[in-house]
């Protein structure tokens, strides 16, 4: 019961309780249009490089610093000031990368420092606008709240032990291993990792109720990492 309650807390809903969602996952979805692709050609050599897509943001989210920050703004945007398309959350404070993985090892970092309530890792491209991410079985997240880390997917969230919160973590994504791990980027260390079994294109993803989130794409994944 406790977990179910720390679940709920942490994702909030406007007007519906966690019982009621329901997992949906459209697999015959229309792609995204304008969105990158990045293979297992492009693995370990620039790295991952992606911006925040405005078009997924929820109308709490905007982006700043060139799309690759985040801050929640409590009372938001009123929904229908921002554009209405299909690739946008419309209940949840979440947002995606621009580009779609489809294969190889890729890392990035995101600096964490000034939101107290978060979730990053990665997503089904196709994921339902009305799920959020942690909770949908199409999402593999790292998320932090009341000063605690879970690894999230589907309902299911499992404690991270990790002392105290430091300014910036590792993402780290083995599409072909099916392994999502969050890293110690002070000590080149991984603290956790998520295994599961990636279907389709994946999209960076971020849940965001607190503060702000900037990324930092483009990086080699460190060497010593184990």
């Amino acid at each position: 019961m406790a977990m179910h309650a720390s679940v709920a807390h942490f994702c909030r809903l406007t007007g519906r309780s966690i019982g009621s969602l329901s997992v949906k996952w459209p697999r015959d979805a229309t792609q995204p249009a304008g969105r990158g692709y990045i293979s297992s050609s492009a693995a370990n050599n620039a790295g991952i490089q992606f911006r925040l897509d405005e078009r997924t943001a929820h109308s709490s989210l905007d982006l700043f610093k060139k799309d690759t920050g985040v801050i929640y703004r409590m009372l938001g945007l009123d929904p229908s000031h921002v554009q209405d398309n299909p690739e946008r959350f419309r209940d949840w404070a979440v947002v995606f990368g621009s580009e779609e993985i489809t294969g190889g090892r890729h890392y990035w970092e995101v600096t964490v420092q000034r939101s107290q309530e978060f979730r990053l890792g990665v997503a089904e491209a196709r994921m339902a606008r009305e799920d959020c991410v942690g909770t949908s079985a199409a999402s593999w997240v790292f998320g932090y709240a009341r000063r605690k880390w879970s690894a999230m997917t589907g309902d299911k969230a499992v404690p991270v032990q990790l002392v105290g919160k430091p300014e910036r973590v590792g993402v780290l994504l083995d599409y072909e291993a099916g392994l999502l791990a969050l890293v110690d980027t002070e000590r080149r260390k991984i603290i956790h990792s998520i295994r599961g079994r990636f279907r389709g294109p994946l999209c960076p993803a971020f849940g965001l109720w607190d503060g702000e989130l900037l990324t930092h794409s483009g990086l080699e994944e460190p060497g010593s990492l184990v």
